[in-house]
């Protein structure tokens, strides 16, 4: 289907409670962005193959932007169409240091989720994976220090939680590195130069849809690129005060459906002034 407008919405927070389904009025409001000729995809930290199960519900059709923009991921055939992966020798020197501090640390690859010792997103990947047929559930592997010695495969994002001040420090202060909370003690590391607002502005391009025509929806620090990047950025009422401040929209928050409010007050009315 050729589309005229592209939406790129964060998942947790903004189009679904974390753990949680996209409510039926979300999902409705999605049908009626395709019926206008609105292209969505889902632009969220999480990793590509924690998005699947959302995708077919929502009859996205369109690459997605995960890992922050560390990826473009084509649901329909499992495929990365595109992933910013770390040089080897750098991931290798940060997969030691979380490893031998001890750091709440996930890690995302074109193969799965891979989850170090004190990575505490067993219970999410559980969750995600719960009732659905083998081949929808995400890959999920537990690693050690033994993990340093194997043949380690590419890998595009390091998700860290409670990080301490000295570590976090030391990963800021490094020019390849791009740092970005996706919540409260989140902290993602990724490539430099990857952002939810390049994936969006890359899909759009590839998607043949003029700039001007994108809408971004989001809530946390995660969110600002894409939501500075979109002709029409949108926040939700739940939102961080920079995103608030830089939305030209705001509607309410997730828990009140302010995704679907955003779609019929505000992204519809433009869209169809267009027709």
């Amino acid at each position: 289907m050729k589309y005229r407008y592209i939406l790129a919405t964060d998942m947790d927070l903004t189009l679904v409670m974390p753990a949680k389904d996209v409510s039926p009025v979300n999902r409705k409001a999605c049908r009626a962005l395709k019926e206008n000729g609105v292209a969505l995809t889902i632009a969220t930290g999480r990793s590509s193959f924690l998005v699947d199960k959302f995708a077919g519900q929502l009859g996205i059709d369109v690459p997605l932007i995960t890992g922050n923009g560390s990826a473009l991921w084509d649901s329909s055939t499992r495929t990365h169409v595109y992933s910013a992966d770390f040089k080897q020798d750098k991931l290798k020197k940060l997969l030691k240091l979380f490893l031998d501090k001890d750091v709440d640390c996930t890690l995302y690859s074109t193969e799965g989720v891979f989850l170090c010792p004190a990575s505490s997103r067993q219970w999410f990947c559980d969750a995600y994976n719960e009732g659905l047929p083998e081949h929808l559930k995400a890959p999920v592997y537990n690693i050690d220090s033994s993990f340093l010695d194997t043949d380690i495969p590419e890998f595009n994002k390091f998700l860290l939680l409670n990080v301490c001040d000295d570590i976090a420090n030391e990963l800021k202060s490094d020019p390849d590195l791009y740092i970005v909370s996706s919540g409260p003690s989140f902290y993602d590391v990724m490539v430099s130069g990857v952002s939810k607002g390049n994936g969006l502005l890359t899909l759009a391009d590839m998607l043949e849809i003029p700039r001007d025509n994108t809408f971004a929806i989001g809530d946390s620090e995660n969110d600002l690129s894409m939501i500075e990047a979109a002709r029409y950025g949108i926040a939700m009422g739940n939102s961080d005060p920079e995103v608030l401040e830089a939305a030209q929209y705001i509607t309410s928050s997730c828990e009140e459906d302010g995704f679907a409010k955003a779609v019929y007050d505000y992204i519809l009315p433009i869209v169809r002034s267009d027709s």
